[in-house]
């Protein structure tokens, strides 16, 4: 659970919110805690079968240079490799897009979004005179040479860059500049994946120790549990997203045994299995 203030990031209509004083979010492992879009959630599950794409950057920093780059290099390949003009401009025209939507239109969405949560705030136990205005989020305003596109536009890109790979004037040289080095790759089975966890103590705290098996090109972080031993079993600690993590939890004054157990998740979703649980005994 966690207290709830302007910057919180929380949706509205999130299940796990209340209202009160203060107002607090329930989190994954707090009781009464529910998934706030089941259905999505199989959804999102279901969809994470689809193709990697090797030489497309999983973080987005890195996919908006990919873009840019892409949409800067291709019209000036698009006669090498025997294409249309058509071609090249509707390709470009999705990665502009994309980076539109990426570096421009989501960032302001996530400034909007706090401001209504400060709204909330200021609606709830605020002091300013006069009818209270609430915000409202104005897109910001397409760059030149910017069109919205249909939806699908990273799927047509995908598609373009299959086209031009199997252009036979395709070089290295060219795919390199173009950053499409690589090729398809099916992802293994994430609903097997499985975290291999430890646990010591270092430095006066318990220290667990995890990786990402092989698979961390496929995954986003790691859940991690834990059972001090005071009869309410497994909680939630803590998702990292760099191996190892340290458990700064002061150490109990008597004896108990702290165990810990982790799953992998891709964005919000848990995926695979629950890793064996380890433990040890602790004391200050």
């Amino acid at each position: 659970m966690k207290i709830v203030t302007w910057d919180s990031g929380f949706r509205f209509d999130d299940p796990n919110l209340y209202w009160g004083n203060p107002s607090y979010l329930l989190e994954p492992g707090d009781p009464g805690y529910v998934d706030p879009n089941p259905l999505a959630s199989a959804t999102n599950k279901k969809n994470k079968r689809m193709l990697h794409i090797r030489y497309y950057p999983k973080r987005q920093p890195e996919q908006l240079v990919w873009l840019i780059n892409y949409a800067g290099k291709v019209p000036g390949y698009v006669t090498v490799l025997g294409l249309t003009t058509a071609f090249g401009t509707a390709t470009v025209a999705d990665a502009l897009w994309l980076v539109y939507v990426l570096q421009n239109w989501w960032p302001d969405t996530k400034s909007w979004g706090s401001a209504c949560s400060k709204a909330v705030t200021d609606v709830q136990t605020g002091t300013a005179p006069g009818a209270f205005v609430l915000p409202v989020f104005t897109a910001p305003a397409l760059p030149t040479g910017v069109t919205a596109q249909p939806a699908g536009a990273l799927t047509r890109i995908f598609a373009a860059v299959q086209q031009m790979k199997a252009s036979p004037k395709m070089t290295d040289a060219i795919a390199a500049d173009l950053g499409i080095v690589g090729s398809e790759q099916t992802p293994p089975d994430l609903t097997a994946v499985q975290p291999v966890i430890t646990v010591r103590l270092a430095n006066g705290h318990a220290f667990v120790g995890w990786g990402w098996g092989g698979y961390g090109q496929y995954l986003d972080s790691c859940e991690i549990w834990v059972d001090r031993g005071d009869g309410k079993g497994f909680v939630f600690l803590t998702v990292d997203t760099t191996p190892n993590y340290t458990d700064t939890t002061p150490l109990p004054a008597t004896p108990a045994k702290w165990s810990y157990k982790a799953t992998y998740r891709v964005g919000e979703i848990q995926v695979g299995l629950w890793s064996a649980p380890v433990s040890l005994t602790v004391s200050a």
